[in-house]
């Protein structure tokens, strides 16, 4: 079974989502409920997860969050990633959900072409601006290796964009392998070599 995890970077902009869900489970982040219903949203940011549940969205769809408010429908974090940043959660359950091989898509973990924040959501509620600098990445860099380690009978595939950073702890991982954009984009147009 193929999984398919929607980070919010920018190299991740022109795959088509409604695609994706069509092909396997997917599981997003943040605002991506804004305009897309994944098979599992994570968001571990108190505001934005607040907003969700507040919408409503989590009474109908699975939402996973560090502290459910009683009554919308979310769910906790299980234990062993809940410290853990949104991106690695929704790997992390898809792993833990059985998938055999989960594609990272907008993972960039880099600066944007611009050497500022890198994430479609910038300039919206929640976010930071566009002209800020990029965002510190140690941390999931850290909860990514750990999550590997964790699940090594799962292979993890990174799709490369332009703006996406080779990430040094990630490098030696047996099971995190890495593809450029334009394979993938093949890969999903012929879904037999998924």
């Amino acid at each position: 079974m193929t999984a398919f995890v929607v980070g919010n970077g920018v190299s991740r902009r022109n795959i088509d989502i409604d695609q994706l869900i069509a092909l396997g489970d997917v599981y997003g982040c943040n605002a991506l409920y804004r305009t897309h219903r994944p098979t599992v949203l994570v968001a571990t940011d108190r505001a934005i997860a607040e907003e969700i549940q507040n919408t409503g969205y989590a009474l109908h769809n699975r939402f996973y969050t560090r502290k459910p408010i009683e009554g919308k429908g979310a769910q906790r974090i299980t234990e062993r990633y809940y410290g853990f940043s949104s991106g690695p959660v929704a790997m992390a359950m898809a792993a833990m959900e059985g998938h055999a091989r989960v594609y990272l898509l907008g993972f960039d973990m880099g600066p944007e072409s611009n050497g500022r924040f890198n994430n479609v959501y910038a300039d919206t509620a929640f976010y930071r601006a566009s002209t800020n600098p990029p965002t510190f990445v140690g941390n999931w860099a850290r909860q990514m290796r750990s999550i590997a380690k964790d699940h090594v009978q799962c292979e993890f595939v990174r799709v490369f964009g332009p703006t996406t950073a080779e990430i040094a702890e990630l490098i030696d991982l047996r099971n995190m392998h890495r593809l450029d954009l334009t394979d993938f984009v093949a890969r999903i147009n012929k879904p037999k070599d998924l």
